[in-house]
């Protein structure tokens, strides 16, 4: 990948491997670099970003293990995350923009924020996103507190889901049911042993012409509805005994335990992926749920980017999947972290200078 500007007249450095570049410096100023690179401009197809949460706190680290300590505990410092208000939004906001240009134009970006300045923040990306708002996500980052405070305990953070257009990569993510689901969802049994439940063959809405609005076997769909299906498949579903005829004569079609268990369910929007105890840099993040986020809103050769890298979850996530990857972040102890891990992926890897 080329570069608009030679290494010297850049104040950041660059480490790489294939299309893999690692920024160390001000990503205010690599952003806008790469907005002028042809190659990079309007091609990331996945943003994420945890950037500093507005906490006023200073992150220090000592002894090979980071944590989120004062300044006057004698750690040399990870990173500082002095900016609250509407400094902070300040700060965010021509990088959020810069983002904006950087997403293809069927990409996505979400930001993860804590919880006080999630109402903010997302005021921000709406005037930038405009009318492509998709979720926000609450994700629990820790066991619930017993300690007093003169207010509810905060056990979440959240993920703010956008995309660039109305159109946009998406992969539904499942995750697998557990037992406590397959018991309260499918609590009948068939005579051969195995536990269902049955929904309605019929949904909302008339259908007057078409084959849903038909009498199927002497029955009319009730009043104001149709059919989920044409007679014949209805028919098919008869005679595979997947219709379960009530004492009134009412059909329903029959969903069994051990299929929906093979496709799991769709994941909602309150995640419980908590962060791992032992750390090696004060922000890292669940790799479990960087690989949801991944494998949802990009496919395998697409190009993902995290502009406040930290400890290289997402770029972990992102080489575990089969993306190229592009981080940034201004600390140096957070570049070294994310080398080791990309290391670890990537046994024999050399690091060239971009």
């Amino acid at each position: 990948m080329s570069q608009v500007r030679t290494l010297e007249q850049c104040n950041y450095r660059i480490d790489c491997f294939g299309d893999n570049h690692l920024y160390e410096g001000d990503n205010l100023e690599v952003l806008r670099d790469l907005a002028a690179e042809p190659s990079v401009k309007g091609q990331v197809r996945l943003v994420y970003i945890d950037p500093p949460f507005g906490t006023g706190q200073d992150f220090t680290y000592s002894d090979g293990r980071y944590s989120t300590v004062s300044r006057t505990n004698g750690g040399n410092s990870a990173y500082t995350d002095s900016l609250t208000g509407q400094p902070y939004l300040d700060f965010l906001r021509p990088r959020l923009t810069l983002l904006h240009d950087l997403l293809a134009d069927d990409g996505s970006i979400y930001v993860h924020i804590d919880v006080k300045m999630e109402h903010y923040v997302k005021i921000l990306m709406d005037s930038i996103f405009i009318g492509n708002f998709r979720s926000a996500i609450s994700r629990i980052k820790g066991n619930p507190k017993n300690f007093q405070r003169l207010a509810y305990c905060n056990t979440k953070d959240s993920i703010l889901f956008y995309s660039k257009g109305e159109r946009y990569v998406w992969v539904q993510p499942r995750i697998p049911l557990t037992k406590d689901d397959l018991r309260r969802l499918f609590p009948k049994r068939d005579s051969e042993g195995r536990w269902y439940t049955t929904t309605p063959l019929h949904g909302p809405g008339e259908t007057k012409n078409g084959p849903t609005g038909r009498a199927w076997k002497g029955l009319a769909p009730p009043a104001g509805r149709h059919w989920r299906y044409s007679p014949d498949v209805l028919t098919d579903l008869d005679n595979r005994g997947l219709i379960e005829w009530s004492s009134t004569g009412n059909p329903r079609k029959k969903l069994y335990a051990d299929d929906a268990a093979k496709k799991g369910k769709f994941l909602q929007d309150v995640w419980d992926f908590k962060d791992p105890q032992y750390v090696r840099y004060p922000t890292e993040k669940n790799l479990d749920m960087l690989k949801i986020i991944v494998g949802a809103s990009s496919d395998p050769g697409d190009l993902v980017m995290d502009a406040f890298c930290g400890s290289g979850t997402a770029l972990v996530a992102a080489q575990q999947l089969g993306r190229a990857w592009l981080g940034i972040d201004n600390s140096k102890t957070a570049i070294e972290v994310s080398k080791e891990r990309i290391q670890e992926e990537v046994p024999g890897l050399q690091w060239q200078p971009g």
